[in-house]
């Protein structure tokens, strides 16, 4: 099995090459790819850490070193949000960074499962899907949205106010990857009550907790340790999947049967082939149901911009 992280010198791509030194399955190859010229030195470092996972880095213009042969790709390269700014003002970096990565992948590796992590992600996702499909070797069930991050959330800030421990704590959550596109279903986490101000308060927090990290950091960056943590989740789930583990289920934003919008993040069972089937995210509450609805002008925008944009 083969993994590589594009974007590997930056704060996401530093923290998930870290993670997966220490957790990917013994004889699994890490292949860190990043612009910038530190990144073989970030590989050399991480190579001390005394794990069955052999580790290589490489920079510069062309990323086709380390993607040839890669089984999964996780893709966090890009620019960090910063304070005022919206995902929507990262696009114009982004989009450009991400439609390149994927003209290679389509060349290079077109059979790979790829997660896609730099924002914003809603647009991105559509980006990298024109390109691969123009290059006549896409495949939905082998691209992925990664919105780990909005999960591994909610989970906290729900074991938080519930005094529950966050391990015990499972919340699915749908639609996109900024703002009001994310929705919690906090109706489906067993064994907890929310009052209808919780939900409300809850819900708020969870869609806005980026912001809350970049206006921490001062103006320092964007939310890296924790989309580190998030995408190492979900890499780690679909490398399982891929070497053939039963029951294999995260929430990702996918290309599903068009319901609510052409991408939508709800549920997907990973398999040998990537995503196997996209489930139900079953009965919502009224205040979801409600939420849902009025996203989805929003979603579909984001996702038309991108689209447009190749």
């Amino acid at each position: 099995m083969k993994v590589a992280v594009i974007g590997a010198a930056g704060g996401i791509g530093q923290a998930l090459a870290l993670l997966l030194k220490n957790r990917l399955p013994a004889g699994t190859d890490l292949a860190l790819y990043d612009i910038a010229p530190v990144t073989p030195g970030v590989a050399a470092d991480l190579s001390h850490i005394p794990t069955p996972v052999s580790i290589k880095g490489y920079a510069g213009e062309d990323p086709t070193p380390a993607l040839e042969g890669a089984d999964v790709v996780l893709i966090s390269a890009g620019v960090a949000r910063k304070p005022g700014m919206d995902r929507a003002d990262l696009f114009n970096v982004n989009a450009g960074i991400v439609k390149s990565l994927a003209e290679k992948i389509a060349v290079v590796c077109p059979t790979a499962c790829v997660g896609i992590i730099t924002n914003p992600v809603n647009t991105t996702v559509p980006i990298a899907a024109e390109v691969l499909k123009k290059a006549g070797v896409y495949d939905k069930r082998r691209l992925f949205g990664v919105t780990t991050l909005d999960v591994i959330r909610s989970e906290t800030f729900v074991a938080e106010l519930k005094d529950k421990d966050p391990s015990d704590i499972k919340v699915p959550v749908i639609g996109g990857h900024s703002g009001v596109t994310i929705l919690p279903l906090l109706s489906q986490v067993e064994g907890v009550e929310f009052t209808a101000e919780e939900v409300e308060a809850l819900t708020k927090r969870i869609q806005n907790a980026g912001t809350e990290v970049v206006e921490a950091k001062a103006g320092g960056g964007s939310a890296t340790l924790s989309m580190g943590q998030a995408a190492c989740r979900f890499g780690l789930a679909l490398v399982k999947a891929l070497q053939g583990e039963e029951n294999v289920i995260e929430c990702a934003y996918v290309e599903g049967d068009g319901e609510h919008a052409p991408f939508f993040a709800q549920p997907v069972k990973l398999g040998k082939d990537g995503a196997e089937a996209i489930l139900s995210y079953g009965e919502l509450s009224a205040y979801e149901q409600a939420s849902l609805e009025s996203m989805l002008d929003t979603l579909k925008g984001d996702i038309q911009i991108g689209i447009d944009f190749v």
